[in-house]
């Protein structure tokens, strides 16, 4: 049984009702298909057809295009040429395809009537909204498109998007698109160093930047940092600066540094542009966006993804997974520099969705500011992390009471494992305790997720239902063998390709080659454990490459983390290892307590004995130490290997993820 379900078991919390899982996507296309249930729907999707190897994952993407209603400027050929093996699969020869004609172009064409419908809603921090129509963001999106052909930029040239959260990320990327660039999205917290990273390894010769963000009622400038960037990167040859804190006004307080030679406010370099352009056709494979992971530990990776492949799967999750319908409004919490930010929009605009954007903390002015902006702009569905719900479940449910969250119809969540308090306070709290919580899991590398449950399943508390469709995904142990209906934990890999995988990694094969398929043959090693338990249901236990070896014992530290949350008295977790003396590594567990509890020797004792008594007494950590707060990123996942180096007190390398780095110093000296 996995230790994230412990409390409640093997028992099942949320059920659709028929009528609901008739009125959805993935209900209506087994209807098409004669597929009977959802067990079914993964057989056919995901494996053989008639006993013919991969015929099954074959069926599925090409009979996609034509059910999403995704247009092919040319057909395929085939559905995909793998052979060179599933490393080097190519999806769609012989296609010809442009993702902004698909998720832009056509809904704004004269005689739709998506034309006006709304594109971004978008609230920034100090509650400033605005509203962006389809028609609008075509405009914009072809000033951006002819702004780069001007500056020489075209099919496979990069162009870097170090952007606060505006609705002008949307037509920069689609702008992108529309010549054949590929899109670098940066997180917009980055530092100098990080940024530089990733202008040096792409070589953008254009950089779109802003002046600056509000964040938690100040002012963060961002320009300065690009500035530093650039000078350590060398590359940027000119630099777009959208205005956001009025820095362009000769009276703003805000002082930036300008390079008349390299800068350009975004009003003269884009606005003024024409706002005709003819979409490039291009090859199902030509390059999209290089999308680096978060860089919290090691040297960042640049991962490629293609047209065809990042729209097709963003388009599958939002339609099935998260049952995308005309009238949705999708706030998913995500920077345009994380995988979740290009998903979310794509995906969305796939259908003429709409999304909404947030620019600023979470919990300002208020703990509340989440719940108010879901109650009034009726948004239907709302993507969080598992770390920012036991943030805010800290300051307690009484800051949702005052807000209407009725049009919720679904919830989403990634990033990392939960635990059963916060994954209940969030059903029953936030989605009132009948909106199911899909729970998905994947990573850059693919554009999406390798275990997404469908709307249609039963749910037990953390689970992230099976794999999403047209995944061939398997839990395998150290010899690679499928230990997935063992129910055994064991190693999460997928055992084909999809059309969104990685193509390899920006600087080469043999890295690409030893990261995800250097442990098995043939199989993509994700690194993460996971279980599958005897209901047909999903779980996972964090990073296997985490894991902390114990007397020769390992555990993941999403386990230890979990167990600990079991007691009553404990808010947050995070555990780290340490070496000792007897057992080699020993646990080391930083807590947050819930408000107004005492933090005495007591609980130490208690929350060590729950510890032991869920894992094993190899386990129960050494210390227990009391914090305020943990460091994380933007997107709420904890920097642990920040935690065990100031434990260690070993340098902390790059720290330019980090959200909140005063924490540190409370890190540093634990109660």
């Amino acid at each position: 049984m996995p230790p994230e379900a412990a409390d409640e078991g093997d028992s099942v919390v949320h059920s659709p009702s028929q009528t609901f899982v008739e009125s959805t996507n993935v209900w209506e296309f087994m209807q098409t298909y004669g597929i009977e249930d959802y067990e079914a729907l993964i057989r056919r999707t995901t494996t053989n057809i008639d006993g013919e190897p991969r015929s099954g994952v074959d069926w599925f993407w090409d009979t996609l295009p034509d059910y999403l209603g995704i247009e092919f400027d040319e057909d395929y050929d085939r559905v995909r040429d793998d052979s060179d093996g599933p490393q080097f699969t190519d999806w769609y020869p012989g296609g010809r395809i442009n993702t902004a004609h698909n998720v832009l172009d056509r809904h704004a064409a004269r005689e739709n009537p998506s034309r006006n419908q709304v594109a971004v809603i978008w609230e920034g921090e100090p509650g400033d909204v605005r509203e962006v129509t389809f028609h609008e963001l075509h405009r914009q999106a072809n000033q951006v498109a002819n702004y780069l052909e001007s500056r020489g930029v075209g099919t496979g040239d990069t162009v870097g998007l170090y952007m606060p959260m505006v609705p002008e990320v949307a037509a920069i990327l689609y702008g992108c698109f529309k010549v054949g660039a590929i899109a670098v999205p940066i997180f917009s917290g980055f530092g100098v160093d990080a940024t530089a990273t990733r202008i040096t390894d792409a070589e953008c010769s254009v950089l779109f930047t802003g002046d600056g963000f509000y964040r938690r009622g100040e002012q963060v400038f961002l320009k300065g940092t690009a500035d530093d960037a650039i000078a350590e990167a060398g590359h940027v040859e000119k630099t777009v600066v959208f205005d956001r804190l009025g820095a362009s006004d000769p009276d703003s307080p805000a002082e930036i540094d300008w390079h008349t030679d390299r800068d350009r406010w975004w009003a003269d370099a884009v606005a003024e542009r024409d706002d005709t352009y003819e979409t490039k056709s291009l090859p199902a494979d030509q390059e999209s966006m290089l999308l680096y992971s978060s860089g919290t530990t090691g040297e960042p990776k640049g991962i490629v993804h293609t047209q065809a492949g990042a729209l097709l799967q963003a388009a599958k999750e939002i339609y099935f997974g998260f049952d995308h319908k005309p009238h949705d409004r999708f706030f998913w919490v995500s920077d345009i520099g994380w995988m979740m930010g290009p998903w979310m929009l794509i995906g969305n605009h796939t259908f003429g969705g709409t999304v909404f954007m947030y620019e600023g903390a979470p919990d300002h002015p208020e703990p509340d500011r989440f719940w108010n902006m879901i109650d009034r702009h009726d948004l239907t569905m709302f993507g969080i992390s598992p770390t920012a719900i036991r943030a805010l479940r800290k300051h307690g449910e009484e800051w949702l009471m005052d807000h209407d969250l009725s049009s919720l119809r679904l919830l989403g969540s990634t990033g990392e494992p939960w635990d059963t308090e916060s994954w209940r306070w969030f059903y029953d709290h936030v989605g009132g305790g009948d909106t199911p919580i899909i729970n998905i899991s994947g990573g850059t590398e693919i554009m999406g997720c390798f275990l997404m449950p469908m709307p249609i399943q039963d749910l037990k508390p953390c689970t992230l239902g099976g794999p999403g469709l047209g995944m061939d995904i398997d839990i395998v142990d150290r010899e690679g063998e499928s230990v997935r209906d063992d129910h055994e934990r064991g190693f999460l890999v997928a055992r084909d390709s999809c059309p969104s995988m990685t193509k390899s990694l920006w600087r080469g094969d043999e890295r690409y080659l030893d990261e995800y398929w250097s442990t098995w043959d043939d199989l993509w090693d994700h690194g993460d454990w996971a279980q599958m338990d005897e209901d047909g249901l999903w779980f996972l236990h964090g990073r296997a490459d985490d894991a902390l070896n114990v007397a020769g014992r390992k555990v993941g530290p999403a386990e230890v983390e979990a167990a600990a949350i079991e007691h009553p008295a404990v808010n947050q977790a995070s555990a780290v290892g340490a070496p000792d003396e007897t057992t080699g590594t020993a646990v080391v567990l930083y807590v947050v307590t819930e408000p107004d509890v005492a933090e005495t020797d007591e609980l130490r004792a208690e929350i060590r004995a729950v510890v032991g008594s869920e894992l094993g007494k190899p386990f129960r950590p050494r210390e227990v130490l009391f914090v305020d707060a943990f460091p994380k990123t933007q997107s709420g996942k904890i920097i642990r290997r920040a935690i065990q180096a100031t434990y260690q007190g070993e340098a902390l390398g790059d720290m330019s993820s980090i959200e909140n780095p005063g924490v540190l110093d409370d890190i540093a000296n634990p109660r």
